[in-house]
């Protein structure tokens, strides 16, 4: 027990570093060098709010008891009543409704208000991350999508990647286009971060999937069973997680090469960060020819999803929807044709002799998830949007948010100017306003 319990430490730590600093360098590299603190900060914050909220009343409303939406925000109020030995679970909890909440982020880059976001924040996880938690992870016969719908998640590709998808699709069109978008190439500024970001995301996902196990048994009531399901879920799991990745890279850069002639580092980094999305729900249900299937297919999928934002003309700075929605959508649906009955679910899929039975709960699932998200994330957004206002000003767009927001830049530039302080505006504005930065282009 010892060791599972080191296991979980290391888990945990693994998926905090993914938002910080993991998600922060994805995100930052494939902003405007102008945006890049500011995109960064975004998940600092966010990490900071939801951490102390999460532990406030987050645990109790995910984990607090029976609900249908959610569970007594005050039954565990500030982890009254948890026992010390417990708390590595609720911040393994926490590390995921930190990274949900962070996500949102790449959408809104270059024009969301900086204290827009702060107030966001809070609000957002508050009434939607932490009862979409309960629903999916808090599997009793009261929560709506694991209990009544009979949906299988693994590890949240409802409750994080849809959920976060559709939030940042609702952000996006109430704060409307960047300047310049999309008639600007607003290219990424610095591809080597987005691709060690990408390479820490995939190390922190193992903690993020394979650290989701639920038992069957306790320890001290059957150590046996115990043991047997952590070493046949931890080993499927790594592998899926692992296999689905590779297949995502390549599903990737095979539509990438066929629509516009290349393979890109940025494509092959996308194709990582998609494969871990649709493995996401999936990992425990399939078996490794499921979890390669799942993976190609999401990583084809998404790379042509990214592309409709040009066409439909919502303007998804860095392709949040097209990554997490669509590939957390693939994945979830997807269980319900891979899905294999020696798997955590012990359900059948279509492939597999099961009928449609799995398949329907699987888009039910992911129906209710993208309703309630959708719902009530454009209710709060909404309400900030005319109270304190959603989008920076016009001419502080242009100028950068870097500047205007944190009152900082990242690079300097030239020569006896500051990187960190406010001088020398002027010359940091024109050497950051050359037309070389954004996501997908």
């Amino acid at each position: 027990m010892d060791g599972y319990y080191a296991f979980m430490l290391v888990a945990t730590a693994f998926v905090l570093m993914m938002t910080v600093p993991a998600l922060a360098l994805f995100y930052g590299g494939m902003s405007r060098s102008k945006s890049v603190l500011n995109m960064m900060m975004m998940s600092f914050i966010a990490a900071a709010i939801v951490g102390i909220l999460y532990v406030a009343v987050g645990w109790s409303m995910g984990f607090g008891g029976e609900g249908t939406f959610f569970a007594n925000p005050f039954e565990l109020l500030w982890l009254d009543g948890v026992t010390t030995d417990n708390y590595v679970y609720v911040m393994f909890q926490m590390t995921f409704a930190i990274i949900t909440a962070a996500l949102i982020s790449g959408a809104v880059a270059d024009r969301l208000k900086f204290s827009a976001w702060v107030v966001f924040v809070p609000l957002w996880a508050l009434i939607v991350y932490f009862p979409m938690a309960h629903m999916v992870f808090s599997c009793t016969d009261d929560s709506l999508i694991c209990g009544r719908i009979g949906a299988q998640d693994y590890a949240g590709g409802t409750a994080v990647h849809i959920n976060a998808g559709v939030a940042a699709l609702v952000l996006v069109l109430l704060l409307g286009k960047r300047i310049g978008w999309p008639k600007d190439q607003m290219r990424p500024h610095n591809l080597t971060l987005t691709m060690l970001g990408a390479g820490m995301l995939w190390l922190g996902w193992y903690g993020f999937n394979v650290g989701s196990i639920v038992f069957g048994t306790t320890f001290d009531e059957d150590p046996d069973a115990f043991l047997a399901q952590f070493y046949s879920e931890t080993g499927r799991t790594f592998a899926n997680t692992t296999l689905a990745t590779f297949a995502a890279i390549l599903g990737w850069l095979l539509i990438e090469r066929l629509l516009h002639g290349k393979a890109t580092s940025l494509g092959a980094a996308s194709g990582i960060v998609a494969g871990l999305v649709a493995i996401t729900p999936a990992a425990g249900a399939v078996d490794i020819s499921g979890a390669v299937a799942i993976g190609a297919i999401a990583g084809a999928v998404c790379a042509w999803a990214v592309s409709l934002k040009y066409k439909l003309g919502y303007d998804d700075s860095l392709d949040v929807v097209g990554v997490h929605l669509v590939g957390g959508i693939a994945g979830t649906v997807l269980i319900g044709v891979f899905s294999t009955a020696d798997g955590a679910g012990g359900i059948d899929g279509l492939l597999y002799g099961g009928g449609l039975g799995s398949l329907g709960d699987q888009a039910l699932g992911v129906l209710v998830a993208i309703v309630f998200s959708g719902v009530v994330t454009a209710i709060i957004g909404l309400a900030i949007k005319f109270t304190l206002g959603l989008r920076i000003a016009a001419e502080d767009e242009v100028e950068g948010i870097d500047f205007v927001e944190h009152g900082e830049t990242a690079y300097d530039l030239h020569s006896g100017m500051g990187g960190g302080g406010v001088g020398g505006k002027t010359g940091v504005i024109a050497a950051q306003t050359a037309p070389s930065e954004g996501a997908h282009a």
